[in-house]
């Protein structure tokens, strides 16, 4: 019998896949927490085997948290569930190699096989999230870049359409494709990971 936190963003989802979880054997759920809540001090309370993020959150935002929990927890084990179709939930190439990565929709058997296999130490990539992170085109366009600093001067679809002499669905598709190419969450997320990563001021 192994001990798992809860860490989502949804009380109701939490609850629901807490109760779930509760019925598969060799596995308890003891703490639920808001990943915006105090994580490590739950951590701390409860000492779990595992802890599990099911959030919308991105890597990069998850990353502070679960080191957060490593220090409350020392050998607390860190799995994040992820999208394959997100980016910005795929499994880092040369980060977090203490996380797992489990593929979200999984049913619920095999997501307990794998929990059991990483409370017993090992590291687990599904390997869907692998093909996905390959599959991804992560290189933001130029033209895409463009279009994202005239958003971020305010400019409206219509404006950047008349400035580009583009139509208004050719600057939704490339907003579109930018959004997805960062993992982000909306147009305003995406200027911020582009300006974060060095390529808008």
């Amino acid at each position: 019998m192994f001990r798992i936190l809860l860490i989502s963003d949804s009380t109701t989802a939490r609850s629901r896949f807490g109760r779930l979880l509760n019925l598969q054997p060799g596995i308890v759920v003891v703490g639920e927490v808001d990943v915006e809540g105090p994580v490590a001090e739950r951590g701390a309370q409860v000492r779990p085997r595992v802890a599990v993020f099911d959030t919308t959150c991105m890597v990069g935002q998850i990353l502070p948290i679960a080191d957060e929990i490593r220090r409350a927890v020392p050998g607390c084990r860190l799995v994040v569930l992820s999208d394959p179709g997100q980016r910005g939930t795929l499994p880092p190439r040369r980060h977090a190699p203490e996380l797992s990565f489990l593929v979200r929709d999984s049913p619920l058997p095999v997501l307990a096989s794998w929990l059991r296999r990483i409370a017993g130490g090992e590291r687990v990539v599904d390997p869907k999230l692998e093909l996905a992170q390959l599959r991804m085109d992560k290189t933001v366009s130029t033209r895409e870049l463009e279009i994202l600093a005239l958003a971020a001067q305010g400019d409206s679809v219509a404006d950047i359409a008349r400035r580009l002499c583009l139509s208004l669905g050719t600057v939704r598709n490339y907003i579109s494709a930018a959004i997805l190419k960062t993992g982000a969450r909306n147009r305003l997320d995406a200027i911020r990971i582009v300006r974060r990563d060095g390529w808008l001021r």
